[in-house]
C-alpha cells in the first residue's frame, strides 16, 4: 500500500514548469484535456479491493499528463449520472475527453452496463435498470465540439451474467476510441494493487514519449494477453481519424520507474470484476423471475425480456407488460360526439379565459388561431426550405382545467413543424417535418409539488422525500418515468379524461410555440427567459424556481426551457432516422430508456435550445427530472 501512496505523492509533486512543458498553450482547444475518472469498489453485495487505487493512480497520472481531472470514488448511481452530466458540460467548450471506469460491469445484448456502488446484485432486474449504460456516456461525448477526440477506458468485465443473447458491438461515434480490459462475454481480473489491465496501462501511458495512442493500446493489450496466458484478451474499438499521444516526442517520461514501483500486475489476477451468478444459468433465471414476478413496474418485465428474450417466462412477462401498459394507457372514446351530462360524481371541467389578447372564455376562432399556429415546411435534409402556411383544425388555442386538482392545460390545434436540428447534437438529426394530426392539450406548467403530493395523499403515487416539504408551486422533481405514469393514471381516474405524457413530437411542437428559431424567443440566448444556470434570476442551486417565474412562449406555455427536464412518452433513439412523422410516440417492446426534453435549472444555456433532448432509464429518479401532462381533445 505504501508504494501506491509514494507514486501518487511523487507524481503530484512534479514541478509546475514540467506541466507547462507538457501542455503548451493549455488554454487552446487543441491542447485542452478533460478526464472523468470513476473507481467503484465498495459494493455491498460483492466488494472489490482495487478500483479506488486504480482511480487514484489514473487521476494523478492524467493530471501529470495535462488533463483537468474529475475524480470520483465509490459513486452511487445519482453521483455517476451527475458527474457524467458535468463532464459533458465541460466538454462543450472543446478539446480531448477521456472517460475511465474501474469496477463491476457486464454486458447484456449490445449494452455495456457500468455498476454504481448502490446497485444491488441480489435483484437482477435492478442491475439492468440501475446500472449506467455506456451508451449514455458516448452520447454525451459525441456532441460536436472544437478539437473533439474521445478516449474511453473500461477496466471492467464484459461477461453476461444472464447467459443469454448475443454480444453485439455498439455503434461507435466519430473520433472515439474505446479500450476494453477484456473481450465481450469474458472477465477482467483484479490484481494485487490494481486491476491487471490498469496496472499495465499506467506504465505504458508515461514511459514512451511520442507513441501514438492506437499503437500504445495494441501494445498494452498484447502484454495483458501474454502475461495472462490468453485468459484475458483486451479489445479495442476505434473511429479515430487523427492521432493522439499522451506525451509528445522529445518530452521527458513521467518518472516511469515510479509507476513500476506499484508492482507488476500483469500476472497477478486474483478475482473477477464481473457480476458472478451464485448458481447455474437456469437457477439465475429463476431467481431473476422470482424477484419481479409480483412487480407492478413495467421496467422490471422489460429488464427480464432484455436479459431473456426467449426465456421460460418470456410469454408471461410480455402478457404482464401489456396489461400494465393497458392500465396506464389513456382511454379515448371513439363513439360519435353527442350531448351528454357529466356523471354526478365528477365536476364539470372549469373553462378559464385564455390570456389576452385572445378572447375568453370561448376557444379562439380559426381566423384568430391562424396567426399563432406553427408554420409548416417541406421535408428538410439537411437545410429546411422556406416555410409555408399550415392547415389548422377548428380547435384553437385556449385554456382548460378538468378538475380542482388537475393541472391547467393549454389546448393546441393540429399543425405541422420542423422537428430537430441539423446543426446541433447528433441525436437531434435529421431535421424532419412532422404533422400533428389531431388537437391536444398540454400542461401550461410542469406538474408541481402540490399536485404531485395530492396523488401521494391519495396513495396512488410514491412519496418523494426531496419534494415532500418544498413550496407547493415548485415543479415536482426527482421523478422517474415510471412515477409519472402512476400520476397520469391517477389523474385520468380523478378527472375522467385520458391523461398521458406528451409524445416527443407534441412536446417540441408546443415548446417551439410556432417558431423555427433555435430558442422560442429567437436565435440567440438572452438572460431572463429560462430557469437555468447563468441565465438570470430567480435562480438557486438547490431547486428550480416556482412555476411561471419566467415568460411564457407564444402558445402560453411556461418553463419549456430549463426548470426541470421533462419526461415524454417515447423510447430513446440515438437519432431521428426512421422516426414517425405523424406526431405519435416512437415506442417499441422492451423499452428501458425514455426521452427527457428541455434542460434543467442546473444546466447551462447550451441546453436551452428547443431541440435539446436527452435520456434516462425509465425507473431512474434524478434530481433534475420532472414532467408536464397532456391529453387528447378528440
Amino acid at each position: 500500500m505504501w508504494r501506491i501512496f509514494l507514486i501518487v505523492c511523487l507524481i503530484g509533486a512534479l514541478p509546475w514548469q514540467w506541466a507547462e512543458a507538457v501542455t503548451p498553450g493549455a488554454d487552446s482547444v487543441e491542447t485542452r484535456r478533460i478526464a472523468l475518472v470513476i473507481g467503484n469498489g465498495t459494493y455491498a453485495y460483492d466488494p472489490l479491493a482495487n478500483p479506488e487505487n486504480d482511480a487514484l493512480a489514473m487521476g494523478s497520472t492524467l493530471r501529470a499528463l495535462g488533463f483537468e481531472v474529475m475524480e470520483h470514488k465509490n459513486a452511487t448511481r445519482q453521483e455517476m449520472l451527475e458527474a457524467i452530466r458535468e463532464f459533458a458540460q465541460r466538454l462543450d467548450a472543446g478539446g480531448i475527453g477521456l472517460f475511465y471506469f474501474a469496477g463491476h460491469g457486464f454486458r447484456v445484448a449490445n449494452r455495456t452496463v457500468l455498476l454504481p456502488v448502490d446497485a444491488d446484485g441480489r435483484f437482477p432486474a435492478r442491475l439492468i435498470a440501475d446500472g449506467v449504460d455506456l451508451e449514455s456516456v458516448l452520447v454525451d461525448m459525441s456532441a460536436p465540439r472544437p478539437g473533439k477526440l474521445n478516449l474511453v477506458i473500461l477496466d471492467t468485465c464484459l461477461n453476461n451474467p444472464f447467459r443469454s443473447g448475443n454480444h453485439l458491438t455498439p455503434e461507435l461515434p466519430e473520433q472515439t476510441l474505446i479500450a476494453y480490459a477484456t473481450a465481450p462475454g469474458y472477465f477482467a481480473a483484479d490484481g494485487a494493487r490494481h486491476g491487471r489491465y490498469t496496472g499495465t496501462l499506467l506504465k505504458a501511458m508515461v514511459e514512451e514519449p511520442g507513441r501514438e495512442v492506437l499503437e500504445m493500446f495494441h501494445s498494452v493489450h498484447a502484454d495483458v494477453k501474454r502475461a495472462s496466458k490468453q485468459e484475458q484478451n483486451p479489445t479495442l474499438s476505434s473511429s479515430l481519424s487523427s492521432g493522439f499521444r499522451f506525451l509528445e516526442a522529445g518530452q521527458a517520461p513521467v518518472l516511469p520507474n515510479l509507476v513500476a514501483m506499484a508492482g507488476d500486475e500483469s500476472g497477478a489476477g486474483t478475482r473477477s470484476r464481473g457480476i458472478l451468478p451464485q448458481n447455474s444459468a437456469e437457477q439465475y433465471e429463476l431467481a431473476f423471475w422470482d424477484s419481479i414476478k409480483d412487480s407492478s413496474f413495467a421496467s422490471d418485465y422489460e429488464a427480464y425480456l432484455q436479459a431473456y428474450p426467449k426465456g421460460r417466462f418470456a410469454a408471461l412477462a410480455r402478457a404482464r407488460l401489456e396489461r400494465l401498459r393497458a392500465a396506464t394507457a389513456p382511454k379515448v372514446d371513439t363513439a360519435p360526439a353527442r350531448p351528454q351530462a357529466e356523471p354526478a360524481a365528477k365536476a364539470a371541467p372549469e373553462r378559464i379565459p385564455a390570456p389576452a389578447p385572445r378572447a375568453a372564455p370561448e376557444r379562439v376562432r380559426p381566423a384568430q388561431a391562424a396567426k399563432a399556429v406553427p408554420e409548416s415546411v417541406q421535408p428538410a435534409d439537411p437545410v429546411p426550405p422556406a416555410p409555408k402556411k399550415p392547415s389548422t383544425d377548428t380547435a384553437g388555442i385556449g385554456e382548460v382545467k378538468d378538475c380542482p386538482t388537475c393541472p391547467l392545460l393549454i389546448t393546441l390545434p393540429r399543425g405541422s413543424f420542423t422537428m430537430g436540428s441539423n446543426s446541433d447534437d447528433p441525436s437531434e438529426k435529421p431535421a424532419h417535418q412532422v404533422s400533428i394530426g389531431e388537437p391536444f392539450a398540454i400542461g401550461k406548467h410542469e406538474v408541481t409539488a402540490e399536485q404531485w403530493n395530492a396523488c401521494v395523499a391519495a396513495t396512488a403515487c410514491p412519496r418523494v422525500a426531496s419534494i415532500a416539504s418544498v413550496p407547493g408551486n415548485t415543479p415536482a422533481f426527482d421523478i422517474s418515468w415510471d412515477d409519472a405514469q402512476l400520476y397520469v393514471q391517477w389523474l385520468s381516474k380523478v378527472s375522467g379524461k385520458p391523461y398521458r405524457l406528451p409524445t416527443e413530437a407534441e412536446w417540441e411542437y408546443a415548446a417551439r410555440g410556432g417558431t423555427t428559431t433555435r430558442y422560442w424567443w429567437g436565435e440567440q440566448m438572452r438572460p431572463g427567459n429560462a430557469n437555468c444556470k447563468g441565465c438570470g434570476d430567480p435562480w438557486q442551486q438547490e431547486m428550480p424556481a416556482k412555476v411561471g417565474s419566467f415568460a411564457a412562449n407564444s402558445y402560453g406555455l411556461h418553463d419549456v426551457n430549463g426548470s426541470v427536464w421533462e419526461w415524454v412518452g417515447d423510447c430513446w433513439h440515438n437519432s431521428y432516422r426512421g422516426a414517425p412523422t405523424d406526431g405519435r410516440a416512437w415506442n417499441e417492446p422492451n423499452c428501458l430508456v425514455r426521452v427527457i426534453r428541455g434542460g434543467s435549472w442546473r444546466d447551462g444555456s447550451g441546453y436551452m435550445l428547443s431541440s435539446t433532448r436527452f435520456k434516462y432509464g425509465a425507473s431512474v429518479r434524478v434530481s433534475q427530472n420532472g414532467f408536464r401532462v397532456a391529453r387528447d381533445l378528440k
